[in-house]
């Protein structure tokens, strides 16, 4: 049986104009994030250590770990609520009909008891709080006209909700039972984000007006602003607070993070502004962030993850990338001693790979046209378009069209990969009943494999992630 040893993750999937949330587990020092029907988690210390949840059937929107770490709930845009496991098997525990559209935001109590969240409902209610483990209602969230953007609920007892969306208005409940208790209009466009402090002691809201609001978190009061001096230029798409409660990082569609300093009377100011830009236009927006024990997370629309240290934020940050897109091709070539493998997405993106080490850039093109096949050439790499000219026929035992064909270097073996998501291995001159067969290896299909010696096979996917398998 074959044995899966590393996972190439792909990013989260972004929105021009939206914030997307990542979230994490101060335990483990592992975020969460989702991409497509994928749920993916990944551990800081260790990128390589990532796992995939794909039992959604609906493209997932959100994902946050409960409070002891040993659950997941995650939301989709069929207003879907499932409760997992977090280990190898993600067993499932709950699954509820928790909104009638899309879910935007998704919280849980800290004693890991309620969840609360937050979309658009198609006309009902567009905010909800629920019992985890009986899907019962905790209260009632009136007094949003328009699409709720993100939800917060406060760490510390006695309980609260605040709540924000594109009807410009910030709301605030008592609870639980959770009833509207006050109502701000203090933005005067969307507000895209509202997170309380770890303390519980303040909340604050970001929105497009490049404002940034401070609230008492018990009586949800104004009590500061963010200051206009040094602030954003752009939109504000996502804010984060220090384990500490006294600091707050923000990301913009300027393409900057900043630190600000909060004040005990709630005002901020700015400590530092980071500026980040690789791609070259809108790409470089930044629309996700995290504060994460010492890590300040970022992303960009283009699904650049920059990891900087919050201690030293002048530090050249680390990047995680990978694909946003389906993957549908990859090629091996041995680069000063290193196995390197190159795989190409839908959206033309060609990311590099070093095996056992991970994300080693993109390889940079004047266009962007969709690629069919790579291959490497002494080095080269060589890359061929769509002509609609090639077909392949199904095979016996994949139950799907096959996708991609590889051979093993002594010519040996051969793999191939299907639309089953199935990757089968046939070793030449022994049945077919002897075969290796990796089921589920991608969600949503195989399309990309290779052969980086004899006995470990590459594969990638649908579900823009690169394998690593290891054949008996």
């Amino acid at each position: 049986m074959a044995k899966l040893i590393e996972t190439h993750a792909c990013v989260p999937s972004t929105e021009r104009g939206r914030g997307i949330l990542i979230a994490g587990d101060a335990k483990t020092n592992s975020i969460i994030y989702c991409n497509g029907r994928s749920v993916i988690m990944r551990n800081l210390d260790n990128p390589l250590e990532a796992s995939v949840y794909g039992e959604h059937s609906y493209p997932v929107t959100v994902a946050r770990f409960s409070p002891n770490g040993e659950w997941v709930a995650s939301g989709d845009t069929s207003g879907t609520v499932r409760i997992w496991g977090r280990g190898s098997d993600h067993t499932l525990k709950y699954e509820y009909k928790a909104l009638a559209g899309r879910i935007d935001d998704l919280e849980w109590s800290a004693d890991g008891q309620r969840i609360v969240v937050c979309g658009d409902s198609k006309g009902k209610s567009m905010v909800r709080a629920f019992m985890w483990d009986s899907g019962t209602n905790v209260g009632e969230f009136d007094g949003h006209s328009r699409r709720v953007l993100s939800c917060s609920f406060k760490p510390t007892r006695p309980f609260r909700v605040a709540t924000c969306g594109e009807d410009f208005l910030v709301n605030f409940y008592e609870g639980p039972p959770f009833r509207f208790k006050t109502s701000h209009r203090d933005h005067s466009n969307y507000v895209n984000c509202v997170r309380f402090a770890p303390d519980g002691s303040k909340f604050i809201t970001v929105g497009s007006d490049r404002k940034g609001v401070i609230f008492d978190g018990k009586t949800g009061e104004k009590i500061g602003e963010l200051s206009k001096e040094g602030g954003h230029t752009g939109s504000i798409y996502a804010a984060s607070w220090s384990p500490d409660s006294k600091q707050v990082v923000t990301v913009s569609a300027d393409k900057s993070a900043k630190i600000w300093e909060i004040s005990e009377t709630g005002n901020g100011t700015v400590k530092k502004t980071l500026t980040f830009g690789s791609q070259g236009g809108a790409d470089d927006m930044l629309v996700g962030c995290l504060w994460l024990n010492d890590h300040l997370i970022t992303v960009s629309l283009g699904g650049i993850v920059s990891l900087l240290s919050a201690v030293d934020p002048d530090k050249p940050p680390k990047t995680i990338s990978g694909h946003m897109k389906s993957i549908n091709a990859i090629a091996l070539s041995l680069q000063s001693g290193q196995s390197e493998v190159c795989s190409s997405s839908y959206d033309g993106v060609i990311v590099r790979w070093i095996l056992g080490v991970g994300y080693a850039g993109r390889v940079e093109r004047k266009d962007s046209t969709q690629i069919k096949c790579l291959a490497t050439i002494e080095g080269e790499l060589v890359t061929c378009g769509f002509d609609n000219k090639v077909k392949l026929k199904n095979m016996v035992y994949h139950t799907a069209r096959i996708n991609c064909i590889a051979w093993s270097p002594d010519s040996s073996k051969v793999a191939t990969g299907s639309l089953d998501t199935c990757v089968l291995i046939y070793e030449v001159g022994k049945s077919a009943s002897s075969r290796i067969t990796i089921k589920g290896a991608h969600l949503g299909g195989v399309y990309g494999l290779a052969f980086s010696d004899q006995s470990t096979v590459i594969s990638a996917g649908e579900d823009a992630c690169v394998r690593v398998w290891s054949l008996p």
